[in-house]
Parts: structure tokens; C-alpha cells; sequence
């Protein structure tokens, strides 16, 4: 599965709320699993929406074909755009589908690692985060994700925020010492993102 991560600055937020509705042609093409997203709760103006597909080749037909339909709705609302793209690695808690409509948030790490240490942090996500996070309440579902460049993707759904609130600093600083984070990660960035229900696809 490939996990596609948008990230942009809005500079028409009307405008391009109106624009998001038009990726509802997304239903009709072959091989995509599902989109949602919402705005940042750490950065004024800035969107997230994440999208699965079954596979790159499926993707890449629709990028060819129709995305530049889709995506003139919104053309000149938001500025910075960034595109991730990321390959299905594991489930973080079990029996991930790309749904959003029974969750309110998305929590959203990025992680550039040192090339060396890259099959210790996968490993360290399986042993130790993995089952941490599947373990709190409110943590619904969540996948991890690899791109070429030692690059990794954690994305991870919530009931709510107050849910995903629980999940912090002291048990995090706890985990993060047990896996040995610090020597794996070289970058890491991260937003707690609210979902907007009308942008699920």
C-alpha cells in the first residue's frame, strides 16, 4: 500500500475547503483505498491530507490521467506545498484501513534516520512504541511507512484530542529512552492534525 502525506500552507481558506470537496472524484479511481485530513493544530493556515492506494502503479496511472482535473479546483489557494510518498511497512495496533470517519485527530511523525541505524528504529517501532501506543485509549489505528532515504512515516488515528493528550511527555520521554531514539533519529517533525470530516474521501 502507498501512503501519499500532503502538507501546504492555505493562503484562501474558503476557497480551498470548496476546492477539497472535488477529490470526492477519487471514488472512482482504480486502486485507491481512501483520503482524509484537516487542519494543523500546531500552525495556523497549514493542511494536512493523507491518502492510500494500493499500490505505486495505481497511483502513478492516476497521476498521469486525472489528478490534474481534481486538483485545478484548488490551484492558486495555498502556497509551500509539500508531497510525501511513503511505502505500507506494518500496522501500528492492529487491522489498519485508511478510514477517518470515526476519528477526530491524526498524529503525524516524520523521521529522517541515520542510514546505519534504520532496520534498530523499524525494530524499536514494533518493540517498543507499537505496543504503547496500541495500548492507550482513545488510539484507534495507525500505519508505518518507509520512503527511499532511510525515511519513515508514523501516522497515527485518535478518538479525540483529549484521548490523544493522555500520550504524553513523561511516558513518551520513558519510551523514547527504551528505544534509543536519540541515536537513531536524525530529523524529526511531527503535527497533531484535526480532522475535517467533509475532506474524507
Amino acid at each position: 500500500m502507498l501512503v501519499k502525506w500532503i502538507r501546504c500552507t492555505v493562503v484562501d481558506r474558503r476557497g480551498f475547503e470548496r476546492g477539497q470537496r472535488t477529490w470526492a472524484g477519487l471514488l472512482d479511481e482504480p486502486g485507491f483505498r481512501g483520503q482524509g485530513g484537516g487542519w494543523s493544530r500546531g500552525e495556523p493556515g497549514v493542511a494536512h491530507t493523507f491518502a492510500f492506494w494500493e499500490s505505486r502503479v495505481f497511483y502513478d496511472s492516476f497521476m498521469a490521467r486525472g489528478h490534474d482535473r481534481l486538483a485545478a479546483a484548488q490551484s492558486g489557494m495555498y502556497k509551500d506545498l509539500r508531497v510525501n510518498l511513503f511505502e505500507y511497512r506494518f500496522d501500528v495496533k492492529t487491522g489498519f484501513v485508511p478510514e477517518f470517519t470515526d476519528a477526530d485527530v491524526v498524529r503525524v511523525a516524520h523521521s529522517r534516520v541515520h542510514e546505519d541505524r534504520a532496520d534498530h528504529f523499524a525494530l524499536m517501532q514494533q518493540r517498543v512504541w507499537n505496543p504503547a501506543m496500541a495500548g492507550s485509549p482513545g488510539m484507534l489505528r495507525g500505519v508505518f511507512a518507509e520512503a527511499p532515504g532511510h525515511e519513515f512515516l508514523v501516522l497515527s488515528m485518535w478518538q479525540s484530542s483529549a484521548e490523544r493528550g493522555k500520550y504524553r511527555p513523561g511516558g513518551v520521554a520513558r519510551l523514547a529512552a527504551r528505544a534509543d531514539t536519540e541515536r537513531d533519529v536524525e530529523e524529526l517533525t511531527g503535527d497533531v492534525v484535526r480532522l475535517e470530516p467533509t475532506w474524507t474521501v
